[in-house]
């Protein structure tokens, strides 16, 4: 009876170790643990972080971390092996150099439209009506470098428009554009409407009705080989879902 009584224990304790296992961003116990990683456009900044923090008040044992930065950066960061759970591009074209290299899981959706639209200091003192301004070359101006999809969209309207840019200033992606208007150290830059929307009262906006020719349209992916898949599946449907599409849209954004 003794020796039985052991047995039984023994077999009770190897059970229970095995239902609490469990790799990072696995349900486990029914919430979501671990770190999740998303990579992400710089205009997503502000309203990425809000729905990240919404999923980890879900789930206090999940810590989500982002890294933004341009979306051409991204992905050639994704490219060369940097580990990370979630792509979310500002255009499709960044989203291809990830998927061609066969890094996405599934197909990518797209969540999100942007256009975009010239941020100037407030009160507009250098008097900025459109684009033709950026062909002015008393005036400190800013735009995205060509690499990264707000430059991109950049060259498309500019062509649209006939007008020969004279930026004084390529930034690495469009949040450091923005910062050059917010500082006061250009006149205007050309970033999106949803930059323009999330910057508040710091900045106004002008809006480029030659805008329409760039659409830009944001994927978002998880990614194949990501360390935590339950958590990144969780964060794209929250993106996804009909409350991600109202803090979208709460950020600028319009529905694709």
């Amino acid at each position: 009876m003794r020796a039985l009584l052991v047995a039984t224990v023994l077999a009770l304790a190897g059970c229970g170790g095995s239902a609490s296992s469990g790799g990072p961003g696995a349900p486990g116990d029914g919430g979501l643990t671990g770190t999740l990683t998303v990579f992400a456009a710089a205009s997503l900044t502000d309203v990425f972080t809000e729905l990240g923090g919404r999923l980890e008040d879900e789930h206090p044992r999940l810590d989500v971390r982002f890294s933004f930065a341009g979306s051409s950066a991204l992905a050639t960061q994704l490219t060369q092996g940097a580990p990370a759970d979630v792509f979310a591009s500002a255009d499709e074209a960044q989203m291809s150099v990830v998927t061609d290299a066969g890094l996405a899981d599934g197909e990518p959706q797209v969540f999100a439209t942007n256009v975009l639209e010239i941020a100037v200091p407030r009160g507009n003192p250098a008097g900025i009506t459109g684009l033709a301004d950026f062909a002015r070359e008393e005036l400190a101006l800013a735009v995205c470098a060509a690499e990264v999809p707000c430059g991109v969209a950049a060259g498309q309207v500019f062509t649209a428009a006939g007008v020969a840019a004279r930026p004084d200033t390529l930034e690495e992606d469009v949040r450091a554009a923005l910062t050059k208007v917010e500082l006061g150290e250009v006149d205007a830059a050309l970033v999106y409407a949803s930059d323009v929307a999330t910057a508040g009262g710091a900045v106004e906006g002008v809006t480029v009705p030659e805008a329409a020719q760039a659409v830009n349209h944001y994927p978002i992916c998880v990614l194949a080989d990501a360390p935590a898949p339950e958590a990144a599946r969780a964060f794209v449907d929250l993106v996804l879902s009909d409350e991600g599409r109202a803090a979208l849209a709460d950020a600028g954004f319009q529905q694709p």
